[in-house]
């Protein structure tokens, strides 16, 4: 069984409440904002939540540390919060952090300071963001109706040097291949032959069932053992 992922959200408005909401449907979330009400209010919808001052590096240290998978510093509004926040979770060693942005001299900033990923959010964009958080494997992805979805993803381990026809992913987990990106050479192949040999530098551009999708980077290998 894959280990539980562990995310920090600092910062509970509008933005950092959904998502924090959102991640602990599926993964371990610690939130944190230093308002009590706020706290109060998402206490009983994510797995741990503390009343801090994320600016207090001793008191953020003693509740983050480089256990966690990501961070989300959803605070902006307060640009001197949101950039001492950062500064001290990359102190934590977080592995990635991600951080919210109200314009491009802050995200210019942000980033200079060790921010991984910047994001310039709106509520919609939660859920969004919350899906890419969960499946590493998920580069970007387009909702479908009826649960079907578009997405570029990396290719998991087992498949490089494969052919799509061994591969056969529309049998193993009805997925369709409809375009591959390549890196070497940079050219996009659209809906490639069943020749087609799958390169680790490669991003696949695919259609089906989200479940089906989001499956596919921890399933079995289908080839171990033949």
């Amino acid at each position: 069984m894959a280990k539980q992922q562990r995310i920090c959200v600092i910062g509970l408005g509008q933005f950092g409440h959904h998502l924090a909401v959102e991640l602990a449907k599926e993964c371990e979330v610690l939130a944190i904002d230093k308002n009590q009400s706020v706290i109060n209010d998402v206490g009983d919808l994510v797995q741990r939540a503390y009343c801090l001052d994320s600016r207090d590096y001793t008191a953020l240290s003693t509740v983050v540390g480089d256990d966690f998978d990501d961070a989300v510093v959803g605070m902006s509004e307060n640009m001197e919060a949101s950039i001492l926040t950062v500064l001290h979770l990359r102190r934590l060693k977080l592995p990635h952090i991600y951080a919210k942005a109200t314009s491009r001299d802050h995200a210019e900033i942000l980033k200079a300071i060790g921010a991984d990923s910047i994001i310039f959010p709106e509520r919609e964009t939660a859920s969004r963001l919350a899906t890419q958080l969960v499946n590493k494997n998920l580069l970007d992805f387009i909702p479908l109706s009826e649960n079907y979805m578009v997405m570029q993803i990396t290719p998991p381990e087992w498949a490089i040097g494969k052919t799509l026809l061994q591969l056969d992913l529309r049998k193993r987990f009805d997925i369709f291949v409809i375009a591959v990106k390549e890196h070497i050479p940079e050219r996009t192949a659209f809906l490639p032959g069943p020749d087609f040999v799958v390169k680790d530098s490669d991003a696949l551009l695919v259609i089906g069932k989200k479940d089906s999708l989001e499956t596919i980077a921890d399933a079995p290998n289908p080839f171990e053992g033949k």
